[in-house]
């Protein structure tokens, strides 16, 4: 099996594609978010794979930035920085969510409480140490890196720029969720997840029809 750069793209593509799908599936249905709901299986299956699709939006726009980094120039690298250095500390708070949460559930319920309360826009009564920071550092990245990058996917012009745009104003939107307590918050993640899918495709589709080499003349 040959390794190209042609094949890494597409599977960046893929991976961008299945993290807006995931991203949306794990919004389905989701418990409200208290101490009872982390002691179930249905919370660890959730987080794992809200882990995975860390990972594969990671993959995703590591992908579409080296794909495209002649053209993205300062702001893209920006934005990249940012969207990625979110994902990555989201990737660990997910693990905690999932792994170490439940252990806590019933000897530090108090302290599982103020996790959730503050990773869902709320206030801590006690001390989470320093998952607040984690918490406050992927929210900044995801907002702020998600519009960047948006914005550099946009002006760049080489992946659909409808799924540019929509990154770019879903990413944003999730700024309004603490002031719109009455619209359920799961809605805000639909942009994003839609727009991932689409550039995803956009970059695995770019990478089908190999490039034509220029034709010889023979002497």
């Amino acid at each position: 099996m040959t390794i190209t750069p042609r094949a890494l793209t597409r599977a960046a593509g893929v991976a961008a594609a299945v993290a807006g799908l995931l991203f949306l599936g794990v919004q389905v249905n989701h418990p409200h978010m208290d101490v009872t709901s982390v002691t179930t299986t249905d919370w660890v299956v959730r987080n794992t794979l809200k882990m995975l699709m860390a990972a594969l939006a990671l993959t995703g726009i590591t992908g579409m930035y080296l794909h495209q980094v002649t053209k993205m120039g300062v702001l893209g690298l920006l934005g990249y920085v940012l969207f990625g250095a979110g994902y990555i500390v989201m990737l660990g708070i997910e693990f905690v969510a999932a792994y170490v949460l439940p252990a806590l559930a019933e000897r530090a319920p108090g302290y599982v409480n103020d996790v959730l309360a503050v990773a869902f826009h709320g206030t801590a009564i006690g001390d989470i140490g320093l998952m607040g920071t984690a918490v406050l550092v992927s929210g900044i990245g995801y907002l702020a890196g998600g519009f960047i990058f948006g914005i550099a996917l946009f002006r760049a012009n080489i992946l659909t720029r409808w799924a540019a745009a929509l990154l770019t104003v879903g990413t944003l939107a999730t700024i309004a969720i603490p002031l719109l307590p009455q619209i359920n918050e799961r809605l805000f993640a639909i942009p994003t997840g839609v727009a991932l899918i689409g550039l995803g495709y956009s970059l695995w589709r770019q990478q089908r029809t190999p490039v034509a080499r220029p034709a010889t003349s023979v002497a």
